[in-house]
């Protein structure tokens, strides 16, 4: 089958990189990440509740950055950006 070592080599070669994709493969399949270092961990899909929680979150910062670019785009003096703040504060 292998006349000369040669062939042997390729062949172990070739054999060591399916073995490689088909591990990648499975890996990508069930979730499994692997650091810089070499550490791997299972990452699971986010539950309905951590997103939707997540969600809620951004929609907060996305009104507080609405509620600041009205503040700074005011051309208001500086007594009144006081008494905006509070306003915007107490919605």
């Amino acid at each position: 089958m292998f006349d000369n070592p040669f062939s042997m080599v390729v062949a172990i070669v070739f054999i060591v990189m399916i073995a490689n994709v088909l591990k990648a493969r499975y890996k990508a399949q069930h979730g499994i990440v692997e650091d810089a270092i070499g550490n791997q961990k299972r990452v699971a899909a986010a539950d309905s509740g951590e997103t939707q929680r997540l969600r809620e979150d951004v929609r907060a910062l996305k009104e507080r950055v609405q509620v600041l670019e009205r503040v700074i785009t005011d051309q208001r003096q500086t007594s009144d950006l006081s008494l905006e703040i509070e306003k915007l504060r107490d919605r």
